[in-house]
Order: structure tokens, then sequence, then C-alpha cells
């Protein structure tokens, strides 16, 4: 009786450890090893985040991406601080954000990934504007026009006698920074007195359930929302143009294309998941750009973008200068000379 009481035992201790062992290797299976950190632009978030789900699953759960939207001024403040180790950018690296990098250690690559049209939207129950000029955009957004510049009529006389309620990134946004350096004249020049957000979700909501809205929204957040929301043609002093992919390939939107980025920081690209993320997203971005509805950059731009990462190219080709107006080709001129 007492050895088979004895064997019971032994057999429920085997059991017991089988369960055991098999939760921990299943629960080791799982749960991802190693973590690579991202924030920054909204504007580059759907690429990224696409990416990051394609790479997941081809490492099988081994490493988690996190992508964070901070925007770009507020991603910068902690990829300098050294928190992150990719830095979305819907702008190049600014002089400040440079010095605050060097200040802290932290070295960098810089690799352009995308062009976006950045694009005027309204409601549909807008019929009277299908275009605007550069110049009516600033004096709809400039410093001076807050609380004087309220009416649609102000900015053209056959426009309605309706109220003007504008909408635009906030002042973390690399899209701001951008928006008001090419139509303003100044970057962070603008009015106060609109809705702002780094969320262009929530843009998107404000101008499409508002008749007498008018906002500024990568072209991502545009394109899905072709139902609820108008696109206005852009007159940068060459005739109305609307963006699209063409009109970026071929110069014509101007100035509101603008390039979008990565960065990596140098120390974390000596991690294994890093760099097998960024190599991951060099490959990919060719085919998942132009899903999520940006421009996808000429295949020598990720060419050379892999060959920068590989052999160490560290640093920005941009300076701290404005990118306004800036094509396709003069980026990937600025890019070999890095």
């Amino acid at each position: 009786m007492e050895t088979l009481v004895h064997d019971r035992t032994l057999v429920l201790a085997w059991i017991l450890t089988f369960v055991v062992l098999t939760s921990l290797t299943q629960t080791g299976s799982s749960e991802p090893t190693t973590v690579v950190k991202v924030d920054g632009s909204s504007t580059v978030f759907p690429i990224t985040e696409a990416v990051a789900e394609e790479f997941q699953k081809d490492t099988r759960g081994s490493v988690r991406v996190t992508v964070g939207i901070s925007g770009t001024g507020g991603g910068f403040k902690k990829f300098c601080r050294g928190e992150t180790d990719v830095q979305d950018a819907s702008r190049p690296i600014s002089s400040g954000e440079m010095e605050t990098c060097r200040a802290s250690g932290v070295q960098y690559y810089e690799l352009p990934i995308a062009f976006d049209a950045l694009t005027i939207a309204v409601s549909h129950q807008s019929s009277w504007v299908e275009s605007i000029t550069i110049d009516e955009l600033k004096h709809m957004w400039d410093p001076s026009s807050q609380g004087r510049i309220v009416k649609w009529n102000q900015i053209r006389s056959s426009w309605p006698d309706q109220p003007l309620k504008l909408f635009g990134a906030g002042s973390d946004s690399g899209t701001f920074d951008y928006f008001t350096e090419a139509v303003v004249g100044k970057a962070k020049a603008s009015r106060g007195d609109y809705t702002a957000s780094e969320d262009d979700n929530t843009l998107v909501q404000g101008i499409a359930n508002d008749k007498h809205a008018l906002g500024y929204i990568p072209y991502a957040y545009y394109e899905p929302n072709k139902k609820r929301l108008k696109a206005v043609a852009v007159d940068g002093g060459h005739g109305p143009v609307l963006p699209s992919r063409d009109t970026v390939e071929n110069g014509a939107y101007q100035p509101l294309s603008r390039p979008l980025f990565i960065y990596v920081n140098a120390k974390s690209a000596g991690k294994p998941e890093v760099k097998r993320f960024v190599d991951f997203y060099l490959m990919q971005a060719p085919i998942l750009v132009p899903q999520v509805k940006y421009v996808p950059l000429p295949r020598g731009a990720y060419e050379l973008a892999v060959a920068h990462f590989k052999n160490g190219k560290l640093g920005t080709a941009f300076q701290g200068v404005s990118t306004v107006g800036l094509k396709i080709e003069d980026l990937l001129q600025r890019e070999a000379k890095l």
C-alpha cells in the first residue's frame, strides 16, 4: 500500500513539474525578450507602425517594438536624452536639438524614408472653396491675424460671411514647424486661436464635422478620409495644384511637399534588435510607404540610407537649415554628400 501511495506521489510530482516547465516554456516563447523604443512624429507613425507590425511577425514575437506619438519636437526631447532608440521625424533635426544631443553625447543616423504632401483640407460641406493661395493661407495663419481674421470673406470677398474655424498641429509637432515656415515664413510663427492637436485623427474629426473649418494634415490622414474631407488645391505661384503622389514626384506640389525621416541612436544601433529593426525598416519602406499613402523615395535613396547605416555615416545632411521647397532630387543630392 505504501509503495502504491509513493508511486502516485511520484506521478503527481512529475505531472506538476511538466505543467510548470511547459508553462514557463510557453511564457518564454510568447513574451518578447527585447524591446525597440520608437517615439516622435504622428505623421511618420503610420509608416513605423506598419513596419513594426511586419517586423514583429518576422521575428515571431522575440522583439517588441513600441511606437509612441509625442510629436517631432517632443520626440527629439526624449531621443536626445537617450530614452528612445529611434525617432520618427516630419522634419530634419533642428540646430537646437543638434546641440542638445551633442551635450548629452547622443550621436545619430539620419535616414530619409518618404515624402509627404501636407494637405489643406475642408469638409465636403464647404462648397465655396476649391483652391487657395499661399498668400491667403498666410493671411489666415499669421500671428497678426489672431482675433482679427475670423470670417471666410475676410480672406476672399467671394467667400461667405461665416466664421472661419481653423485646425492644425500642436506646437510640439514637426508639421507645425514645417507649415508655419512654409506658409507664414518663420517656423513656429502662428496665431494661437485655433484648435491644435498632435493627434492628426483629432484634426480629421474636427475638420470633417464642421462646414466652416479648414485645417492642415499629413496626406496619409487625408487619403483614407476622402469621403469625409475635401483637399484644397494650393497655388504656390504657378496655379492651383492638388496633393498626390504624382505632384510630389514631379515637384509641382510646392511648398507643402516635405521629406520624412527616422533618426537612430548610434549607441542603440549596436544592439542586435535595433540594427535588425532598422535594416528591416529600410528594406520594407518601398513596399509599406505607398500602402499607408505616402510617397516612397526612389530605390536608390533607400540603398544610400542602407549604406550610411552600414558604414557608420553619422549626423545630418541639413545642419538645421530649412527644407521648405525641397524636392526629391534635392534630398538625394544632400544625403549623397553626408
